[in-house]
C-alpha cells in the first residue's frame, strides 16, 4: 500500500540554500494547516535532535521533502503493539507522521487496509525488491513453532525473509532491540533480539517501553540526508539518542547533587520534586534522551510527572532493574532502608569515575529521616567497587568507556 505521492514536475518545486523543497509536499502540508516555515522548523528540530549544527537544517528539509523514498516493510511479532501507537502519535502529528507516511509503507499490519493473502503478497513483493527499510517491533520466539505464527510461517522465517536484501534494519523498541520483556526469566518462548537471528544486514536498536517516535523520525531523516544511518554505540543504538545517561541531563540532577530525596510517594520531598533514586529511580543507569526530547508533544515525562526511570532502554532491563521500586545498586548488607551516605561510602565514592564529571566523587550530602531534617556531609576520596557491578552505568558501552558514554560499535 505504498503512500508516495506521485512525483511533481520540475516548474514545482522550491529551493533552499542546500536543494531542493517538493512543492508537493508543501501542498499537502497547506492542507493540514502547516505552512512552509513550520516544516523548515520542524527540519530545524530533527537537526537538532540528530545533534548536527543548524546548517544542516536545509539539507534534512530538502531530503524529507524529497519524492524518492525507500520502501518500508514493518514487522511485528512478540509485542504489545505500543510502538506502532507512539508512531502514530507523533510528536507534531501534521508534520512528523506526513514525513514519515511519505515512505512506502508497504506493509504494516497494524494500519495497512489488506488482510490475509493480499497483506502477505504485499509483503512479499516490497521484499523481493531488496533496498527497503526493515523495520521490527517485538522479540523473536525460538521455542517452537506454536509461538508467533503468521499466516502459516513462524516470527524467524518471516524475519529472515523479509531482511534479505534489507538497506536496513529498524528494530523499534527494546523487544525487537534486546528480547525485552517476552526474554525475561523464565522465558519460556525462547525470545530473542532480531540481531540475534539475523546479520549480514545494517542495524540500528531504539529500545524503550515503546521508542520515542521522535528518535525514529531522526533516524529516517539521518539516513535520507546522508544516505548512511547515526553513529552508534556498542549496542547499535543511535549516540545522538543513547549518548548520554538520563541522570546527566535529568532536571531532578541538582536535588542529587544536594543530597535531597523523596524518601516516599507522597512525602515532602517529592511534592518538591527532589531526586526520585532513593524511590528507585534507574536514571543513573540508564542511557536515552528522555528528559530532552519527553512525551505528549514534549510537554511531560514520567520522571517530570514524579515515577522514577525504570530503565526501559536498558537490556535485559526486566531481570536487572526489578524491583523497579527499589533503588540500585542494591548491595548485600545494605537494605531500603539504608542510610544514603553509607551507600555513598559503598558505592558513590568508588564509582567516581562514573560521576567525576559532576563532582559527586569529592563530596555527597545527603539527608537522613523521613522529612530530611538532618543532614550529614560525607568525604568520599577511595573505593573499589566497579561502576559497572554496581549498577551505574551497568550498560557495555558504559563499561567499554571511562567517562561512562557510548562510544562508536
Amino acid at each position: 500500500m505504498s503512500i508516495v505521492p506521485p512525483a511533481p514536475a520540475p516548474s514545482q518545486t522550491a529551493s533552499t540554500a542546500n536543494g531542493p523543497i517538493d512543492d508537493g509536499l508543501l501542498a499537502r502540508l497547506f492542507e493540514l494547516g502547516v505552512d512552509r516555515r513550520s516544516f523548515l522548523k520542524y527540519c530545524g528540530v530533527l537537526t537538532a535532535t540528530l545533534a548536527l549544527p543548524p546548517s544542516f537544517a536545509p539539507r534534512v528539509a530538502a531530503a524529507v521533502a524529497a519524492a524518492d523514498k525507500p520502501s518500508m516493510v514493518y514487522l511485528a511479532f512478540q509485542d504489545c503493539t505500543g510502538n506502532a501507537e507512539s508512531m502514530l502519535r507523533a510528536r507534531n502529528p501534521d508534520i512528523a507522521s506526513v514525513i514519515l507516511d511519505l515512505m512506502s509503507v508497504d506493509y504494516q499490519e497494524t494500519v495497512m487496509a489488506a488482510a490475509g493473502e493480499q497483506s502477505k503478497q504485499a509483503r512479499d513483493a516490497a521484499v523481493g525488491k531488496g533496498g527497503h527499510i526493515l523495520v521490527v517491533e517485538g522479540s523473536v520466539p525460538l521455542g517452537g513453532d506454536g509461538y508467533c505464527t503468521i499466516g502459516g510461517e513462524s516470527a524467524q522465517q518471516i524475519l529472515k525473509k523479509a531482511s534479505k536484501g534489507a538497506a536496513a534494519i529498524i528494530n523499534v523498541g527494546t523487544c525487537s532491540a534486546f528480547g525485552g520483556l517476552p526474554a525475561a526469566h523464565p522465558n519460556p518462548t525462547k525470545a530473542v533480539a532480531v540481531g540475534d537471528v539475523v546479520s549480514g544486514v545494517p542495524i540500528v536498536n531504539l529500545p524503550g517501553c515503546p521508542m520515542n517516535v521522535d528518535n525514529l523520525t531522526a533516524t529516517i531523516a539521518h539516513y535520507l540526508t546522508f544516505k548512511a544511518l547515526p553513529a552508534r554505540d556498542s549496542q547499535q543504538r543511535p549516540l545522538f539518542a543513547y549518548g548520554d545517561r538520563i541522570h546527566d541531563n535529568c532536571p531532578r540532577r541538582g536535588h542529587f547533587d544536594a543530597g535531597q530525596f523523596a524518601m516516599a510517594w507522597g512525602d515532602e520531598g517529592h511534592r518538591e520534586g527532589y531526586c526520585l533514586y532513593r524511590l528507585g529511580c534507574k536514571g543513573p543507569s540508564t542511557f536515552h534522551n528522555c528528559p530532552i526530547l519527553k512525551w505528549n508533544g514534549g510537554t511531560q515525562w514520567p520522571i517530570g510527572a514524579g515515577h522514577g526511570c525504570v530503565g526501559c532502554s536498558e537490556a535485559g532491563f526486566w531481570d536487572t532493574m526489578t524491583p523497579f521500586y527499589d533503588r540500585l545498586p542494591h548491595i548485600e548488607g545494605f537494605g531500603v532502608d539504608s542510610t544514603a551516605e553509607k551507600l555513598g561510602l559503598t558505592v558513590v565514592g568508588a564509582t567516581a569515575v562514573g560521576f567525576g564529571l559532576h563532582g559527586v566523587g569529592k563530596t555527597l550530602q545527603n539527608k537522613l529521616g523521613r522529612n530530611g531534617d538532618e543532614q550529614s556531609t560525607v568525604d568520599v576520596t577511595d573505593g573499589s567497587t566497579d561502576l559497572g557491578s554496581a549498577g551505574f552505568g551497568s550498560s557495555p558501552a558504559g563499561r567499554d568507556n571511562p567517562d561512562g558514554k557510548a562510544g562508536p560499535a
